[in-house]
């Protein structure tokens, strides 16, 4: 037996013996090259079958991580008729992980500061970063998100609800929350390809300065102004956060602050707060995950931070409202969780990225590439699914703000209710 096939074989017991003692909610069933089949825990969903093809992907599974998992999903040595299903019952059974990941933690938390003191999240780094997934090109997103053009969490209010429409709704509910009306000068920081732009001021007649540092979107977004005969409401710079200058009425920010980087998270929030007129109010909506993952996942490497979003970061709950806290004179008015809304936002990007494989070939994103992105689409699904990651809407309001419009009623009873009739 070569050195190759006798690693191969050491780290195929050593899965399969992880999987034996890890797997008790939920059922996994593993089947070999040679079609041997394994399976693990009981009865009941989520069930989910992994297709090995190639010995080489049991050592990448052990010591790779999500990283190795998914190298190895990307290179065809794996495979699952139901890719959510299979990362959902990873993520109902690593609480034992979890808890040796945190005992750990004291001991990573001095390197991981070590090396961020040498790593800065300047401007131009956050610019390769931004451009290394925003700038793939705009056909790749066309051909999965709606016509919106939202890359963000939808708000499912009702049941049977197109994409479009319930995207519409979370950027009328981002308005109605902020109450934003003609008067209004609202700040955008993160762009995308100009949805909240343009539903703003062509539904609420105020205008918009939005900002973003992705070329591609930059140059998208000013061609979507001009079709639409908005420049005189809608401006759109390619300017960083942190160099962002004047006071506004409004401020929103959608799922921007995820690259921000953990270390900024505090410059960020004051550079909002900085920007706010005294009265003013501003809305984020957020990616979380559970406080107690925090220090353990802002120093990991992976398959989202280093091989999707390079250099990424989510925040939490707690570190938000620290950051505002301590960098701010903002308070919280309003948070809500709109978490399921999420799971099937991406269900339906996943339906429609598997749809255009034909389309995408064409435009040259190979296999690999394809095989890279269904599992990003289905592992975030599965994530938020099983709530190991979060989407929160959260309004932040300097002293002086007062309420002109009754609040906006609570929609996450209702509306998850909607989530649920979709599916």
């Amino acid at each position: 037996m070569t050195a190759a096939a006798t690693t191969a074989t050491a780290a195929r017991r050593a899965v399969l013996a992880v999987l034996r003692r890890g797997v008790r909610s939920g059922r996994l069933t593993v089947v070999e090259p040679d079609g041997a089949r394994h399976a693990f825990g009981g009865h009941g969903a989520p069930e989910a079958t992994v297709v090995v093809h190639d010995a080489r992907a049991w050592r990448r599974i052990l010591l790779g991580g999500s990283r190795g998992m998914a190298e190895a999903y990307r290179d065809g040595l794996w495979d699952a008729p139901d890719l959510t299903a299979v990362i959902r019952v990873a993520a109902r059974n690593i609480a034992g992980l979890d808890a040796l990941r945190r005992r750990l933690t004291p001991l990573r938390e001095p390197l991981q500061r070590g090396r961020a003191a040498f790593r800065r999240n300047t401007p131009r780094r956050s610019r390769r970063d931004i451009g290394a997934h925003y700038d793939l090109g705009n056909e790749l997103f066309a051909l999965f998100l709606d016509p919106t053009m939202m890359y963000s969490g939808a708000v499912f209010t009702r049941p049977r609800m197109t994409l479009e429409e319930a995207s519409v709704a979370k950027l009328d509910m981002i308005c109605d929350k902020l109450a934003i009306s003609p008067e209004d000068h609202v700040l955008e920081i993160g762009t995308g390809w100009g949805g909240f732009a343009l539903h703003a001021a062509g539904t609420r007649g105020c205008r918009v300065t939005t900002t973003t540092i992705s070329r591609a979107q930059h140059d998208h977004a000013v061609a979507r102004v001009r079709a639409a005969g908005l420049q005189d409401r809608v401006t759109v710079v390619m300017e960083d956060y942190r160099d962002l200058t004047g006071r506004y009425d409004k401020l929103v920010s959608v799922e921007m602050i995820e690259a921000v980087g953990w270390k900024d998270f505090g410059t960020f929030f004051g550079v909002c707060s900085d920007r706010l007129a005294p009265d003013g109010a501003m809305l984020l909506q957020a990616i979380v995950m559970d406080d107690r993952a925090y220090a353990v996942e802002r120093a990991s490497k992976s398959f989202i931070r280093t091989l999707i979003f390079p250099n990424g970061c989510l925040p939490s709950r707690e570190v938000i409202a620290r950051c505002v806290a301590r960098d701010t004179d903002l308070r919280t008015v309003h948070l809500e969780d709109l978490t399921p809304h999420y799971a099937e936002t991406l269900r339906r990007w996943g339906l429609s990225f598997a749809a255009a494989e034909g389309e995408l070939e064409a435009l040259g994103y190979d296999e690999r590439f394809r095989r890279l992105w269904r599992l990003y689409l289905a592992y975030c699904e599965a994530g938020f699914a099983e709530r190991r990651i979060g989407l929160v809407q959260t309004v932040l309001a300097k002293p002086r703000w007062r309420p002109t419009a009754a609040a906006v009623p609570a929609a996450s009873d209702a509306a998850e209710a909607a989530v649920v009739t979709t599916r």
